[in-house]
């Protein structure tokens, strides 16, 4: 289980929004090892407008991705965050360096998913 969402200015987001899911959740799998099936990802489209870097309209993203605490090592969420990036390039998207990516580690026993926390879910497997 995590919970993904991300936010974009890209004008182009509606061609390209199956792409940049697939390529959301198979990182989150293939990198941090979370389930595909408890994944849950929001995408959301800001006006172009609405976002400035340095004063000025930019192409960003803000990917922010909720975790459970210790549940990946620092290699691991460093690696995520560089193959968001590479991610974006190889889909030909041009954004600017000033997206971000935040990995929100969230104690086992404040969050869960079917009604069980996940530290109860660790602690009967």
């Amino acid at each position: 289980m995590p919970y993904i969402n991300l936010k974009t200015n890209l004008q182009d987001f509606e061609d390209k929004e199956a792409s940049i899911l697939e390529l959301i959740v198979s990182k989150t799998k293939q990198i941090l090892k979370k389930d595909e099936k408890v994944t849950s990802v929001l995408l959301e489209k800001v006006p172009f407008n609405n976002w400035y870097i340095n004063k000025k309209n930019e192409f960003t993203f803000f990917l922010e991705i909720k975790i459970t605490k210790d549940s990946n090592t620092k290699e691991e969420k460093a690696l995520y965050i560089k193959e968001i990036f590479e991610g974006f390039k190889a889909l030909n998207i041009k954004i600017n360096k000033a997206s971000y990516v935040l990995i929100d580690e969230i104690a086992g026993n404040s969050w869960g998913y079917g009604g069980i926390t996940q530290e109860y879910r660790y602690s009967k497997s």
